[in-house]
């Protein structure tokens, strides 16, 4: 016979949403949230005339500037005043937590509690700030010097106040998105930084299928080659949810125990370790390391091409660190395998894990409690995290080799990204269903015990 608890898990449907009071609000407040998001990324800077820009985006299509376009929704080719997204603040996080690894003063901050979370947070602020302001101002040299020797510049005010307003403007656009971000993950559903990205992802997917429907319509493109790259995406879907599912069991057995009816046979469990632990982390951090240096080196070069004698050596940086290049590829898949080991260490401690099971009386068969539990556990996760490392590089790289660049809304990153946040919120629904239902039923068993009395 189940269990209550089990009943519980397997009764919390979408059925029970109408129901959900608390939960009904949390989505309105998200989906309201995104809604200002997509808004703000349709507000330009000011100084900016859009239709110019627009000209100047359509001769420099492809490469860097698209692949990044789509983690903002559209906001960087249109350069609106959130056209940096969250970057910067996945950047200055990954900063702060490789930090908070080598630095043993940071580390003693960290294991303060929730006092020194809050001081991290204020570090990792501190960075946004800092990381906003320096690519903000090279972005709005380049968008100075960017078509101004064909006399076709898209800055319609003067160069200086338009470098000032930009830097402010893109500070405040991405520290509103933060914000944003922490009041969806507070009062809202999911991680907040995540749904803001995918929300940019979705947002560009419409347009990008009717393009290609387009092309393979008109003939530019193959349709067969349309319908392959659909199939394509369907299948990484499926192994992607697969995957994200997939997880290497660790059995606990806990001793024997002496009751009033005599001894009974100990418990067992399982102790779940997922293939990916990191989740969508790594893709995501290696994706905004790449970007601070692109997006500079991007921008800087239209500006000191010509200039300097620096313009050549950016230019040709750019030009060797570029996507579609092999340097890009190699720094791409190295940056997934790094953050995937190093979040699945920052999330999972397994002293700490063997400490618990010793403390609790659990121990794995075969295995000495305490020391060899740890280095057994830090054994089996090494070898999974391989695997799950494995499968991040060979999702986000493959699939940017061979599906055609007009599906580049479909890469591997874009899709990783979308079913992971997809998966992590309706969990989030179903625990909130859950919870609800385990409310429900504590005021039943209050009611029942007050009419017994």
């Amino acid at each position: 016979m189940p269990s209550a608890a089990e009943q519980l898990a397997a009764n919390a449907s979408l059925s029970q949403f109408a129901k959900a009071t608390d939960l009904k609000k949390r989505i309105w407040f998200t989906l309201g949230a995104l809604v200002v998001f997509r808004l703000l990324s349709y507000v330009p800077l000011p100084g900016i005339d859009p239709r110019a820009l627009a000209t100047l985006f359509d001769t420099t299509k492809g490469g860097v500037m698209d692949f990044f376009n789509t983690f903002t929704g559209g906001a960087l080719t249109r350069m609106s005043i959130v056209a940096l997204g969250v970057m910067p603040y996945i950047t200055a996080s990954i900063v702060v937590q490789l930090a908070t690894s080598l630095s043993p003063s940071l580390a003693a901050i960290k294991k303060e509690g929730e006092s020194g979370r809050k001081k991290l947070n204020q570090y990792t602020r501190y960075g946004t700030v800092g990381l906003t302001a320096i690519q903000g101002y090279f972005i709005s040299m380049g968008l100075v010097a960017w078509g101004a020797s064909q006399g076709q510049s898209a800055v319609v005010v003067d160069p200086m106040l338009f470098r000032l307003t930009t830097v402010i403007t893109l500070v405040g656009g991405t520290l509103f998105l933060m914000w944003l971000g922490e009041q969806i993950t507070s009062r809202g559903i999911g991680n907040g930084v995540s749904l803001i990205i995918m929300a940019g992802i979705v947002a560009q997917l419409p347009a990008t299928i009717v393009g290609a429907l387009d092309q393979a319509r008109t003939g530019a493109t193959s349709p067969l080659m349309v319908l392959g790259g659909f199939v394509l995406v369907i299948g990484l879907i499926l192994f992607i949810c697969f995957m994200e599912r997939a997880t290497r069991r660790v059995l606990i057995q806990y001793p024997k125990r002496q009751t009033a009816r005599g001894m009974q046979q100990g418990d067992k469990s399982f102790l779940p370790l997922k293939i990916n632990t990191a989740n969508v982390i790594p893709p995501i951090f290696a994706s905004s390391l790449l970007a601070l240096p692109l997006t500079i080196t991007q921008f800087a070069g239209k500006h000191i091409n010509g200039e300097s004698r620096w313009g050549d050596f950016v230019i040709s940086l750019n030009q060797w660190i570029g996507q579609d290049t092999p340097m890009y590829f190699v720094l791409y898949a190295a940056g997934i395998i790094f953050f995937a080991f190093f979040y699945t260490a920052v999330v999972f401690n397994p002293e700490e894990t063997a400490d618990n099971l010793k403390r609790y009386g659990g121990f794995i068969p075969g295995i000495r409690p305490g020391k060899s539990t740890e280095t057994y556990l830090d054994y089996v996760l090494t070898r999974i995290t391989v695997l799950g490392a494995a499968y991040l590089t060979l999702i986000c790289v493959l699939p940017e080799l061979f599906i055609p660049r007009h599906l580049v809304g479909f890469g591997g990153t874009s899709l990783l990204i979308v079913v992971n946040v997809t998966i992590d919120t309706v969990t989030q629904i179903q625990s909130h269903l859950l919870a609800h239902q385990y409310g429900d039923l504590i005021k039943k068993a209050k009611l029942k015990g007050g009419m017994r009395r």
